[in-house]
């Protein structure tokens, strides 16, 4: 059961790490903007980039957070931070300003979560029921 809780903490953590960054990208940036953004950092296809990342991170984060579909949802997160830390964040270094630290730790966290999520989820009470039906 200590396994389960630490693994819904670290799953409320990331998650609401994630959602914040969907939701700054749709609301706050807009995606027109986190697209011209995106732009210019060299993404590419920054329009789809933008509505690809805003979304996997809102959604993802909240499905996350929801212990729901978490190998697909963590496979889609780590993705997400695997483009940009190779294409934005790998030539500023680990540390420091515009460093990979953050977007390492996020998706490496989401990999594991997505498949380790441990059994306080929305994923295991679809089996039980499904088992029971």
């Amino acid at each position: 059961m200590v396994r389960d809780v630490a693994a819904l903490i670290g799953r409320i953590g990331v998650g609401v790490v994630f959602i914040a960054h969907g939701w700054q990208k749709l609301t706050e940036w807009g995606l027109d903007g986190t697209a011209q953004a995106f732009q210019g950092m060299g993404v590419p296809l920054p329009t789809v980039s933008a509505w690809f990342s805003a979304l996997v991170e809102l959604g993802g984060g909240a499905l996350l957070v929801a212990g729901a579909a978490l190998p697909v949802v963590g496979v889609l997160l780590a993705i997400d931070m695997a483009g940009a830390l190779l294409i934005v964040h790998l030539p500023n270094g680990l540390l420091g300003q515009g460093g990979y630290e953050l977007v390492l730790a996020l998706g490496v966290a989401a990999l594991a979560l997505g498949f380790n999520g441990g059994s306080l989820t929305v994923d295991r009470l679809v089996r039980r029921s499904r088992q029971t039906a």
